[in-house]
């Protein structure tokens, strides 16, 4: 799963309270998070091909993770969940897809299918989003260790600049003890030719 991750694609029914447990524990840990849902049928005649069709358009919504959930019930109204095409979808599924389905007892063939199980979809949205408390922490303690570092490079660097300041020497200075030599070079090289 991306760790910080932009656009959340979520295939669930509308109505659901698993719509609802999701989308509160995104606005709670991650509010800064896209969602893009598409809606299906979760259970009935018509759960099958709706969400084998949003499975397929997932890649059209620019997500960067998918989200497959629905709340319990009974074998016969996940059943959905259990046969093969979907288990086949969930699994030829381009981007990450993270499958929730039911309480932490349910169980089905699309959830083992999947790039990750949640237990619940509350849980699922954990899993999806970071917590941004979390983040602001780290990040907090990453601007502390940063303006420590600069202030150490800082006194580092003063503690070079002054002690090459005092090895500097005033041109003037080498001038003249270069101007003394040549002057004493002078005197001894017109000693020599008396």
């Amino acid at each position: 799963l991306p760790t910080l991750p932009n656009h959340l694609a979520i295939i669930s029914s509308a109505s659901g309270a698993a719509l609802r447990d999701v989308l509160a524990v995104v606005r709670r840990r991650y509010p800064v998070l896209a969602i893009t849902l598409l809606p299906v049928a979760v259970q009935g005649d018509e759960a099958e091909r709706q969400i084998l069709r949003a499975l397929e358009r997932v890649r059209a919504t620019a997500a960067d993770v998918v989200l497959l959930t629905r709340g319990g019930g009974s074998l016969e109204e996940l059943w959905a969940f259990n046969l093969e095409s979907v288990a086949r979808a969930v699994a030829a599924c381009p981007l990450p897809t993270v499958v929730a389905i039911g309480h932490e007892t349910d169980f089905t063939i699309a959830e083992f299918t999947a790039d990750l199980r949640a237990a619940t979809p509350s849980a699922a949205a954990e899993l999806i989003t970071p917590d941004t408390s979390e983040l602001e922490a780290a990040l907090l303690g990453g601007m502390a260790h940063l303006h420590q570092s600069m202030r150490h490079q800082l006194t580092v660097s003063g503690h070079r600049l002054a002690a090459n300041h005092a090895r500097l020497r005033d041109p003037r200075e080498r001038l003249r003890q270069l101007m003394q030599r040549a002057d004493d070079i002078e005197r001894r090289l017109t000693h020599a030719l008396r």
